[in-house]
Protein backbone atom coordinates (compact mmCIF):
# COMPACT_ATOMS: atom_id res chain seq x y z
CA UNK A 1 0.00 0.00 0.00
CA UNK A 2 1.34 3.52 -1.14
CA UNK A 3 1.20 5.65 2.11
CA UNK A 4 1.43 9.49 1.33
CA UNK A 5 2.96 11.13 4.65
CA UNK A 6 2.43 14.56 5.60
CA UNK A 7 4.51 16.05 8.42
CA UNK A 8 7.98 17.38 9.43
CA UNK A 9 11.72 16.44 9.72
CA UNK A 10 12.24 19.43 11.68
CA UNK A 11 12.63 20.79 14.46
CA UNK A 12 12.77 17.90 17.18
CA UNK A 13 9.82 17.26 18.28
CA UNK A 14 7.55 14.57 19.67
CA UNK A 15 6.09 15.41 16.41
CA UNK A 16 8.90 14.42 14.14
CA UNK A 17 9.86 11.44 16.10
CA UNK A 18 6.55 9.76 15.42
CA UNK A 19 6.86 10.75 11.45
CA UNK A 20 10.63 8.84 11.65
CA UNK A 21 9.40 6.12 13.44
CA UNK A 22 6.08 5.17 11.99
CA UNK A 23 7.68 6.10 8.32
CA UNK A 24 10.40 3.73 8.95
CA UNK A 25 8.69 0.54 10.34
CA UNK A 26 6.02 0.93 7.24
CA UNK A 27 9.54 1.02 4.67
CA UNK A 28 10.50 -2.06 6.40
CA UNK A 29 7.40 -3.87 6.08
CA UNK A 30 7.27 -3.07 2.07
CA UNK A 31 4.95 -0.26 2.18
CA UNK A 32 6.02 2.28 -0.69
CA UNK A 33 5.99 6.06 1.74
CA UNK A 34 6.21 9.21 -0.33
CA UNK A 35 7.39 11.79 2.70
CA UNK A 36 5.94 15.05 2.13
CA UNK A 37 6.89 17.59 4.70
CA UNK A 38 7.47 21.55 4.93
CA UNK A 39 11.51 22.09 4.12
CA UNK A 40 14.38 21.95 6.56
CA UNK A 41 16.53 24.81 7.27
CA UNK A 42 18.01 24.57 10.42
CA UNK A 43 20.09 21.46 9.92
CA UNK A 44 18.88 19.68 13.11
CA UNK A 45 17.72 16.64 11.64
CA UNK A 46 19.23 13.56 12.41
CA UNK A 47 20.89 10.71 10.65
CA UNK A 48 18.24 7.71 11.60
CA UNK A 49 15.69 9.07 8.30
CA UNK A 50 15.65 6.47 5.64
CA UNK A 51 16.40 7.57 2.15
CA UNK A 52 14.50 5.26 0.40
CA UNK A 53 11.42 7.10 -0.10
CA UNK A 54 9.81 9.52 -2.81
CA UNK A 55 10.28 13.56 -1.02
CA UNK A 56 8.22 16.43 -1.79
CA UNK A 57 9.46 19.74 0.13
CA UNK A 58 6.56 22.33 0.87
CA UNK A 59 7.50 26.11 0.89
CA UNK A 60 6.37 27.70 4.24
CA UNK A 61 6.57 31.02 5.87
CA UNK A 62 7.78 30.08 9.51
CA UNK A 63 8.38 26.77 11.40
CA UNK A 64 8.39 26.01 14.92
CA UNK A 65 8.46 22.86 17.44
CA UNK A 66 5.01 24.19 17.93
CA UNK A 67 3.25 25.38 15.09
CA UNK A 68 3.63 26.12 10.90
CA UNK A 69 2.99 28.81 8.48
CA UNK A 70 2.94 27.90 5.14
CA UNK A 71 3.51 30.04 2.03
CA UNK A 72 -0.08 31.03 -0.28
CA UNK A 73 1.55 28.26 -2.77
CA UNK A 74 2.25 25.28 -0.35
CA UNK A 75 -1.68 24.06 -1.21
CA UNK A 76 -1.09 24.06 -5.04
CA UNK A 77 2.25 22.42 -4.85
CA UNK A 78 0.62 19.97 -2.04
CA UNK A 79 -2.07 19.03 -4.30
CA UNK A 80 0.28 18.69 -7.67
CA UNK A 81 2.60 16.21 -5.54
CA UNK A 82 -0.26 14.23 -4.68
CA UNK A 83 -1.83 13.97 -8.23
CA UNK A 84 1.77 12.77 -9.58
CA UNK A 85 2.31 10.24 -6.93
CA UNK A 86 -1.00 8.92 -6.53
CA UNK A 87 -1.14 7.19 -3.25
CA UNK A 88 -3.69 4.40 -1.88
CA UNK A 89 -3.63 6.76 1.33
CA UNK A 90 -2.92 9.80 3.04
CA UNK A 91 -1.98 10.03 6.32
CA UNK A 92 -1.38 13.74 7.88
CA UNK A 93 0.55 13.66 11.20
CA UNK A 94 -1.13 17.19 11.98
CA UNK A 95 1.70 20.10 11.68
CA UNK A 96 -0.81 22.64 13.49
CA UNK A 97 -0.92 24.75 10.23
CA UNK A 98 -3.53 26.38 7.76
CA UNK A 99 -2.90 23.56 5.79
CA UNK A 100 -4.40 21.15 8.01
CA UNK A 101 -7.89 22.76 7.70
CA UNK A 102 -7.93 22.44 3.65
CA UNK A 103 -6.45 19.03 3.51
CA UNK A 104 -10.39 17.21 3.59
CA UNK A 105 -11.38 19.64 0.20
CA UNK A 106 -7.96 18.74 -1.10
CA UNK A 107 -8.34 14.98 -0.73
CA UNK A 108 -12.24 15.21 -1.85
CA UNK A 109 -11.11 16.40 -5.10
CA UNK A 110 -8.16 13.93 -5.64
CA UNK A 111 -10.27 11.16 -4.55
CA UNK A 112 -8.27 9.44 -1.54
CA UNK A 113 -9.16 8.81 1.71
CA UNK A 114 -7.55 10.66 4.50
CA UNK A 115 -6.16 9.71 8.11
CA UNK A 116 -4.68 12.53 10.41
CA UNK A 117 -2.76 11.73 13.71
CA UNK A 118 -3.65 14.52 16.07
CA UNK A 119 -0.98 15.28 18.65
CA UNK A 120 -1.32 18.68 20.54
CA UNK A 121 -0.89 18.02 24.09
CA UNK A 122 -3.81 18.52 26.47
CA UNK A 123 -5.09 17.99 30.03
CA UNK A 124 -8.78 17.04 29.74
CA UNK A 125 -9.14 18.62 33.90
CA UNK A 126 -8.40 22.51 32.52
CA UNK A 127 -6.64 23.06 35.81
CA UNK A 128 -4.16 25.89 34.44
CA UNK A 129 -3.96 28.10 31.95
CA UNK A 130 -1.54 26.06 29.25
CA UNK A 131 -4.61 23.38 29.41
CA UNK A 132 -7.10 26.00 28.95
CA UNK A 133 -5.16 27.35 25.62
CA UNK A 134 -4.52 23.57 24.25
CA UNK A 135 -8.07 23.35 24.84
CA UNK A 136 -8.97 26.04 22.39
CA UNK A 137 -6.66 24.11 19.82
CA UNK A 138 -9.02 20.86 20.13
CA UNK A 139 -12.26 23.39 19.84
CA UNK A 140 -10.89 24.84 16.64
CA UNK A 141 -9.59 21.46 14.94
CA UNK A 142 -13.18 19.20 15.96
CA UNK A 143 -14.90 20.75 13.22
CA UNK A 144 -12.56 19.45 10.89
CA UNK A 145 -11.10 16.73 11.92
CA UNK A 146 -14.90 15.63 11.78
CA UNK A 147 -14.31 15.19 8.26
CA UNK A 148 -11.43 13.17 7.91
CA UNK A 149 -11.90 9.25 7.32
CA UNK A 150 -10.17 8.54 10.32
CA UNK A 151 -8.54 10.15 13.46
CA UNK A 152 -5.83 8.55 15.60
CA UNK A 153 -5.60 10.19 18.77
CA UNK A 154 -3.66 8.11 21.93
CA UNK A 155 -5.63 7.58 24.61
CA UNK A 156 -9.09 7.54 25.55
CA UNK A 157 -9.05 10.83 27.22
CA UNK A 158 -8.13 12.33 24.12
CA UNK A 159 -10.87 10.21 22.35
CA UNK A 160 -13.60 11.05 24.64
CA UNK A 161 -12.40 14.77 24.73
CA UNK A 162 -12.86 14.68 20.71
CA UNK A 163 -16.16 12.98 21.02
CA UNK A 164 -17.76 15.35 22.87
CA UNK A 165 -16.22 18.38 20.82
CA UNK A 166 -18.50 16.57 17.70
CA UNK A 167 -16.05 14.37 15.68
CA UNK A 168 -18.07 10.85 15.18
CA UNK A 169 -17.16 7.95 17.52
CA UNK A 170 -16.50 5.35 14.23
CA UNK A 171 -14.10 8.40 12.94
CA UNK A 172 -11.63 8.39 15.80
CA UNK A 173 -8.86 5.31 16.39
CA UNK A 174 -7.02 4.74 19.24
CA UNK A 175 -3.34 3.77 18.70
CA UNK A 176 -1.01 5.31 20.67
CA UNK A 177 2.67 6.17 20.34
CA UNK A 178 4.67 2.53 20.62
CA UNK A 179 8.22 2.04 21.26
CA UNK A 180 11.16 -0.40 19.67
CA UNK A 181 11.85 -2.74 22.27
CA UNK A 182 14.65 -4.00 21.68
CA UNK A 183 16.70 -0.75 21.09
CA UNK A 184 14.75 0.86 23.90
CA UNK A 185 15.34 -1.78 26.67
CA UNK A 186 17.80 -1.93 30.07
CA UNK A 187 20.96 -2.53 29.75
CA UNK A 188 24.87 -1.40 30.64
CA UNK A 189 25.93 2.32 30.66
CA UNK A 190 28.70 4.24 31.62
CA UNK A 191 26.74 7.65 31.67
CA UNK A 192 25.95 7.47 35.71
CA UNK A 193 30.16 7.19 36.00
CA UNK A 194 30.43 10.10 33.55
CA UNK A 195 28.18 11.96 35.79
CA UNK A 196 29.65 11.08 38.76
CA UNK A 197 26.33 10.26 40.13
CA UNK A 198 25.50 7.80 43.09
CA UNK A 199 21.67 8.37 42.64
CA UNK A 200 20.88 9.64 38.81
CA UNK A 201 17.41 11.40 37.80
CA UNK A 202 16.71 12.16 34.31
CA UNK A 203 14.52 14.76 32.39
CA UNK A 204 14.66 14.66 28.48
CA UNK A 205 12.29 16.82 26.74
CA UNK A 206 12.09 20.80 25.93
CA UNK A 207 12.90 23.38 28.49
CA UNK A 208 10.00 25.17 27.99
CA UNK A 209 6.43 26.58 30.37
CA UNK A 210 4.10 23.93 29.53
CA UNK A 211 7.25 20.99 30.29
CA UNK A 212 6.78 22.89 33.75
CA UNK A 213 10.64 22.40 34.08
CA UNK A 214 11.45 25.21 36.91
CA UNK A 215 8.40 23.61 39.40
CA UNK A 216 10.96 20.32 39.03
CA UNK A 217 13.97 22.38 40.05
CA UNK A 218 12.20 24.09 42.90
CA UNK A 219 11.08 21.08 44.00
CA UNK A 220 14.98 19.87 43.32
CA UNK A 221 16.80 22.64 45.48
CA UNK A 222 14.05 22.58 48.20
CA UNK A 223 14.86 18.72 48.90
CA UNK A 224 18.38 19.10 49.63
CA UNK A 225 19.42 15.88 48.67
CA UNK A 226 22.78 13.83 48.94
CA UNK A 227 25.47 15.60 47.28
CA UNK A 228 26.00 11.61 45.02
CA UNK A 229 22.19 12.67 43.59
CA UNK A 230 22.43 14.79 40.38
CA UNK A 231 19.42 15.78 38.13
CA UNK A 232 20.38 15.93 34.37
CA UNK A 233 18.40 17.53 31.99
CA UNK A 234 18.43 16.64 28.62
CA UNK A 235 16.99 18.77 26.06
CA UNK A 236 17.02 22.86 24.64
CA UNK A 237 14.30 25.25 24.68
CA UNK A 238 13.59 28.57 25.24
CA UNK A 239 13.22 29.08 29.06
CA UNK A 240 16.71 26.77 29.21
CA UNK A 241 18.98 30.26 29.55
CA UNK A 242 17.46 31.91 32.18
CA UNK A 243 16.21 28.79 34.46
CA UNK A 244 20.29 28.12 34.44
CA UNK A 245 21.27 31.40 35.78
CA UNK A 246 19.05 30.47 38.85
CA UNK A 247 20.26 26.34 38.98
CA UNK A 248 23.54 25.23 38.41
CA UNK A 249 25.22 22.50 38.62
CA UNK A 250 26.44 23.39 42.23
CA UNK A 251 23.30 21.96 43.58
CA UNK A 252 23.72 18.47 41.42
CA UNK A 253 22.02 19.89 38.21
CA UNK A 254 23.53 18.95 35.18
CA UNK A 255 22.42 20.86 31.75
CA UNK A 256 23.51 18.62 29.14
CA UNK A 257 21.21 19.95 26.25
CA UNK A 258 20.15 18.76 23.37
CA UNK A 259 21.13 15.30 22.17
CA UNK A 260 20.21 14.50 18.21
CA UNK A 261 21.87 10.53 18.71
CA UNK A 262 19.76 8.12 19.58
CA UNK A 263 21.78 5.82 21.08
CA UNK A 264 23.48 8.09 23.20
CA UNK A 265 19.59 8.73 24.29
CA UNK A 266 19.39 5.35 25.14
CA UNK A 267 22.33 5.14 26.78
CA UNK A 268 21.35 8.05 29.15
CA UNK A 269 17.71 6.15 29.78
CA UNK A 270 19.30 3.02 30.45
CA UNK A 271 21.46 4.72 33.14
CA UNK A 272 18.51 6.74 34.72
CA UNK A 273 18.05 5.33 38.24
CA UNK A 274 14.60 7.86 37.91
CA UNK A 275 13.10 10.01 35.26
CA UNK A 276 11.08 12.78 35.60
CA UNK A 277 7.94 14.09 33.50
CA UNK A 278 6.76 17.35 35.56
CA UNK A 279 4.72 18.46 32.24
CA UNK A 280 1.36 20.94 32.73
CA UNK A 281 -0.14 19.31 29.25
CA UNK A 282 0.77 16.26 27.39
CA UNK A 283 -0.33 14.13 24.34
CA UNK A 284 1.02 10.82 25.46
CA UNK A 285 5.02 11.20 26.24
CA UNK A 286 7.14 9.31 23.86
CA UNK A 287 10.16 9.95 26.04
CA UNK A 288 8.32 8.39 28.95
CA UNK A 289 7.49 5.34 27.47
CA UNK A 290 11.56 5.64 26.11
CA UNK A 291 12.59 5.43 29.88
CA UNK A 292 9.79 3.00 30.94
CA UNK A 293 11.14 0.44 28.41
CA UNK A 294 14.86 1.12 29.58
CA UNK A 295 13.85 0.24 32.81
CA UNK A 296 14.12 3.28 34.75
CA UNK A 297 11.52 4.31 37.32
CA UNK A 298 9.25 7.48 36.13
CA UNK A 299 7.34 10.20 38.15
CA UNK A 300 4.53 12.02 35.91
CA UNK A 301 1.93 14.16 35.96
CA UNK A 302 -1.58 13.03 35.11
CA UNK A 303 -1.51 15.48 32.34
CA UNK A 304 -2.80 14.19 28.93
CA UNK A 305 -2.67 10.44 28.64
CA UNK A 306 0.46 9.98 30.89
CA UNK A 307 -1.23 9.50 34.25
CA UNK A 308 -3.31 6.68 32.15
CA UNK A 309 -0.11 5.08 31.15
CA UNK A 310 1.71 4.64 34.82
CA UNK A 311 -1.89 3.90 36.41
CA UNK A 312 -1.82 0.83 38.40
CA UNK A 313 1.73 0.83 39.65
CA UNK A 314 3.64 1.30 36.89
CA UNK A 315 5.30 4.46 38.17
CA UNK A 316 4.03 7.19 39.95
CA UNK A 317 1.67 9.50 38.85
CA UNK A 318 1.66 13.09 40.36
CA UNK A 319 -1.28 16.32 39.70
CA UNK A 320 -0.47 18.72 37.66
CA UNK A 321 -1.08 21.30 40.25
CA UNK A 322 1.62 21.44 43.26
CA UNK A 323 3.91 19.32 41.38
CA UNK A 324 6.88 21.59 43.47
CA UNK A 325 5.33 20.00 46.62
CA UNK A 326 5.05 16.80 45.69
CA UNK A 327 8.09 16.15 44.39
CA UNK A 328 9.79 17.56 46.99
CA UNK A 329 8.65 14.77 49.00
CA UNK A 330 9.21 11.87 46.64
CA UNK A 331 12.59 12.66 45.94
CA UNK A 332 13.89 11.65 49.17
CA UNK A 333 12.34 8.85 48.74
CA UNK A 334 13.59 7.65 45.32
CA UNK A 335 16.75 8.86 46.52
CA UNK A 336 17.58 6.24 49.50
CA UNK A 337 15.13 3.26 48.56
CA UNK A 338 16.70 1.80 45.58
CA UNK A 339 14.33 -1.38 46.11
CA UNK A 340 11.50 0.30 45.30
CA UNK A 341 13.50 2.36 42.13
CA UNK A 342 13.81 -1.35 40.98
CA UNK A 343 10.50 -2.26 41.20
CA UNK A 344 8.94 0.31 39.73
CA UNK A 345 11.54 0.10 36.35
CA UNK A 346 10.50 -3.33 36.49
CA UNK A 347 6.76 -2.72 36.39
CA UNK A 348 7.24 0.25 33.24
CA UNK A 349 9.49 -1.99 31.47
CA UNK A 350 6.38 -4.78 31.46
CA UNK A 351 3.70 -1.86 31.34
CA UNK A 352 5.65 -1.16 27.83
CA UNK A 353 5.77 -4.81 26.10
CA UNK A 354 2.16 -5.02 27.24
CA UNK A 355 0.69 -2.06 25.61
CA UNK A 356 3.09 0.02 23.75
CA UNK A 357 5.41 -1.81 21.64
CA UNK A 358 6.01 -0.09 18.14
CA UNK A 359 5.75 -3.43 15.98
CA UNK A 360 1.89 -4.05 17.66
CA UNK A 361 0.99 -0.40 16.99
CA UNK A 362 1.95 -0.56 13.31
CA UNK A 363 -0.01 -4.02 12.45
CA UNK A 364 -3.04 -1.70 14.35
CA UNK A 365 -1.96 0.84 11.82
CA UNK A 366 -2.16 -1.20 8.82
CA UNK A 367 -5.63 -2.89 9.93
CA UNK A 368 -6.47 0.77 9.84
CA UNK A 369 -5.49 1.81 6.36
CA UNK A 370 -6.68 -1.47 5.46
CA UNK A 371 -10.33 -0.95 6.81
CA UNK A 372 -10.25 3.09 5.37
CA UNK A 373 -9.20 1.99 1.76
CA UNK A 374 -12.10 -0.68 1.86
CA UNK A 375 -14.46 1.93 3.01
CA UNK A 376 -13.53 4.57 0.76
CA UNK A 377 -13.12 1.91 -2.00
CA UNK A 378 -17.26 0.35 -2.09
CA UNK A 379 -18.63 4.15 -0.77
CA UNK A 380 -19.59 3.16 2.23
CA UNK A 381 -17.90 6.37 3.87
CA UNK A 382 -20.48 9.59 2.97
CA UNK A 383 -18.55 11.67 0.50
CA UNK A 384 -16.43 14.46 2.86
CA UNK A 385 -18.81 17.72 3.11
CA UNK A 386 -16.51 20.50 3.27
CA UNK A 387 -15.95 21.82 6.92
CA UNK A 388 -16.70 25.80 7.88
CA UNK A 389 -14.22 28.30 7.26
CA UNK A 390 -12.08 28.85 10.70
CA UNK A 391 -13.89 31.86 12.88
CA UNK A 392 -16.49 31.74 10.48
CA UNK A 393 -20.26 32.71 12.43
CA UNK A 394 -22.16 29.91 13.04
CA UNK A 395 -25.71 29.56 14.06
Amino acid sequence: MHIAWLGKKTPFCGNVTYGREITNALLDRGHPVSFLHFAQTDGTEDDLWRSDFAEVVLPFLYKSQVYTIPTLRSSKILMESLSDLQPDLIHASLTLSTLDFRLPEICEELGLPLVATFHPPFDSKLRNLKSSTQFLTYQLYAPFLAHYHRVIVFSKLQKDLLVRLGVPCDRVAIIPNGVDVDKYCPGPSNFKAEMDAKRLFVYMGRIATEKNVEAMLKAWKLADLEEGSKLVLVGDGPLKSTLELYYGEEEGIIWYGFEGNEQRRVEILQAADVFLLPSLVEGLSLSLLEAMACGAACIATDAGADGEVLEGGAGVVISTQGVTTQLRTLLPMFQDQPELVEVLGQKGRKRVLDRYTLSHNITRLEQLYSEVCQEHLTMNVPHLRFPPKPFANQE
